[in-house]
């Protein structure tokens, strides 16, 4: 779940082709899924779930908007963990983006229902997504968008090869939000 009581500032993370990727097993009893017609509700409600929406008809309406239109790719990237009752109880979605019109692979919308954080989820999803991307996309440079709010996560994506990255085509503020970033990611870390 996100941690806004620290400064919010976001910041790129990027992976270069041919980074170790950390194995992490899912824990018994869960499974790897991917999308099928109608999960775009399970992934609202994860994602609200963590605080990335207010609410899951704001998620849902931005799920729409990212990934409907290419109903082929969702069913060939959307990733959720799910329980041994059926429930999906995490997410991502191995995408692209266009940085000054070069097509790059993305690692969107990491989350782990609050209920089920903890066990080793969320490390697991994000190594099985760095290889669901490589199977995509081949091993090639990938990027992911966080932010100081998700400071716990930032240890799981260098696990996985990602390092921040200030790299000036990704910012739109000439790079003031990546130094602020820095700085409150090391007082955290003291």
């Amino acid at each position: 779940m996100l941690d806004k009581s620290v400064p919010y500032a976001y910041f790129y993370m990027h992976r270069k082709a041919g980074a170790p990727i950390a194995h992490f097993p899912l824990p018994e009893g869960y499974k790897y899924v991917l999308y099928s017609k109608g999960d775009e509700y399970n992934w609202a409600r994860i994602e609200t779930a963590v605080l990335e929406f207010e609410d899951a008809f704001t998620a849902l309406m931005r799920f729409n908007r990212e990934y409907m239109s290419l109903p082929e790719e969702l069913s060939r990237r959307c990733l959720f963990i799910e329980n041994s009752d059926g429930e999906k109880v995490g997410t991502t979605v191995p995408w692209w983006r266009y940085v000054e019109n070069e097509r790059r692979p993305w690692l969107h919308w990491v989350a782990v229902d609050p209920e089920y954080q903890g066990i080793g989820l969320g490390k697991a999803i994000i190594s099985r997504t760095i290889e669901l991307m490589i199977e995509l996309e081949g091993d090639v440079d990938f990027y992911l968008r966080t932010q100081t709010w998700s400071y716990k996560a930032v240890s799981i994506y260098r696990a996985n090869g990602f390092e921040p990255t200030d790299e000036k085509a990704l910012y739109t503020d000439r790079g003031k939000n990546y130094k602020m970033a820095m700085k409150i990611l090391k007082k955290l870390s003291r």
